[in-house]
């Protein structure tokens, strides 16, 4: 009897855990996006700008989102590093993409990178957030303007956004959804994704927590 009210205990009130890829080329500020949500959904302050480095390896940021845990991954986007993200896919409920937008010159290294992710079977129905960042320089492209240059082939398949945002001034205006609505964004997809029952099952869990 313990155990089944244990059970419907840990049903009712556990929280989903979601693990999400940060992902993207160097320099593009996927590090400044983690401690930008680390000071917006935690009461501690992320690391502050001078203090952040290049990634060599895996950052790690967990937090609580909509009644959800996030653990995110943080992987190094410099060219040598690119080979080790394949390695997170497979227990990955989604993916955040970020892009300088204020680096046309780039573009075409990060949409390569990103086209080569989504072609990877084990990330079949993640659920994608395409983040154009620094939003905060005057030279920084529009979401859409973005989208439009990637044209990205497969996106039918799966859910996804294009958003502008600033992990630099975590600014957000009328015109667009910024880091934090982008992020609810997210855990709504990946509640309603297919992807996170499959990874639930493959667990062997019957709850909701993952």
């Amino acid at each position: 009897m313990f155990s089944l009210f244990y059970g419907l205990f840990k049903y009712v009130f556990s929280k989903t855990e979601f693990h999400v890829l940060i992902l993207g080329i160097d320099k593009a500020g996927k590090t400044t996006l983690l401690e930008k949500l680390k000071t917006v959904y935690s009461n501690s302050e992320g690391l502050p700008h001078d203090r952040i480095v290049p990634t060599v390896g895996l950052n790690i940021g967990r937090l609580e989102v909509s009644n959800s845990k996030l653990v995110f991954w943080d992987l190094g986007g410099q060219i040598g590093l690119r080979s080790i993200w394949e390695k997170y896919y497979e227990e990955a409920h989604a993916v955040v993409y970020v892009i300088d937008a204020a680096c046309p010159s780039r573009f075409e290294d990060a949409k390569s990178a990103l086209e080569k992710v989504l072609r990877h079977d084990d990330l079949r129905g993640a659920p994608l957030l395409v983040l154009a960042n620094k939003q905060d320089l005057p030279d920084a492209v529009t979401a859409e303007e973005l989208g439009r240059y990637l044209d990205l082939k497969k996106l039918d398949e799966r859910v996804y956004m294009f958003e502008a945002v600033s992990a630099y001034d975590g600014i957000e205006t009328s015109c667009r959804l910024g880091i934090k609505g982008s992020l609810e964004w997210l855990v709504g997809a990946m509640e309603r994704s297919k992807r996170t029952e499959t990874l639930r099952l493959r667990a062997g869990m019957a709850g909701p927590g993952v």
